[in-house]
């Protein structure tokens, strides 16, 4: 059980791309909690990797899970209590079908047996709160070319919205514009207004879009000091992005998520 006195979210990866400084996606709550499980996960010490043991994913996409498979690899034998892996039904049996299955990975969920197996799927669905010492995580609806969810991650004084992957969703933001102490939006914006086209096609946000999508924050989020920041943009093109975001008519100040970054919550 952890002490949480101030949640802390920290940001091991945010891009939607690797090379050089950049890695995919990947938070780490306090030190026990991964929310996805990209590339920044690799640059945790064997020590911070063996203290983690819940995994919520939003999506079954190689950048948001390519480290599940390898954080699992690298401690197991280690620690003695099995790692939680949560996810949506239709994620997780993505997972068990196409990397869990003994062809690209091992099945850990039958190491070293299935009655104590060393990974333990847990499902959760849409509007489901889990608890762990204090800290609750809401599954929310996005929309992706995938099953997804975004999280809503309450702390002991504010919250955090992470989309994970998404285009335009009303439905997301009518669950946003219930949370009464929002302080921070971690949204995606992937390509810029050149690619709208594979932006819808991907069903990920452009500048355009994003804009579009923030109109629909309520009145009292736009106007509380909430801190909007954008993540998941494509290697080599945040600097362009950020440029045409800051050209919208958006309101509120945008912010670029960068690694190492840590929000109290």
């Amino acid at each position: 059980m952890v002490n949480v006195e101030m949640t802390k979210l920290k940001v091991l990866g945010c891009s939607g791309g690797i090379g050089g400084d950049y890695r995919t996606t990947s938070l780490l709550l306090d030190q026990d909690i991964l929310i996805d499980a990209g590339t920044g996960v690799g640059d945790l010490s064997m020590g911070e990797l063996l203290k983690i043991d819940h995994i919520f994913v939003t999506h079954a996409h190689l950048d948001h899970v390519a480290f599940i498979p390898l954080l699992l690899d690298t401690v197991l034998g280690i620690r003695t209590e099995p790692i939680t892996l949560y996810g949506t039904k239709e994620t997780l049996d993505i997972l068990k079908e196409h990397i869990f299955n003994w062809k690209i990975w091992p099945d850990f969920n039958e190491i070293p047996n299935r009655e104590s197996p060393f990974l333990r799927y847990q499902e959760i669905k849409l509007g489901q709160t889990v608890e762990i010492a204090g800290r609750k995580m809401t599954a929310l609806p996005v929309h992706h070319v995938v099953p997804a969810v975004g999280y809503h991650i309450e702390g002991l004084t504010h919250s955090l919205v992470y989309t994970g992957d998404t285009t335009i969703c009303d439905a997301l933001w009518f669950e946003v514009n219930k949370i009464a102490r929002l302080k921070y939006l971690i949204v995606e914006t992937a390509f810029s207004n050149s690619e709208l086209a594979l932006a819808i096609r991907s069903k990920h946000l452009c500048p355009s879009m994003l804009s579009q999508e923030l109109a629909k924050l309520n009145v009292s989020h736009q106007t509380s000091g909430l801190e909007v920041y954008i993540t998941h943009m494509k290697s080599g093109e945040d600097e362009h992005i950020m440029h045409e975001i800051a050209a919208t008519e958006t309101k509120m100040p945008i912010n670029i998520l960068s690694r190492q970054m840590v929000f109290e919550l």
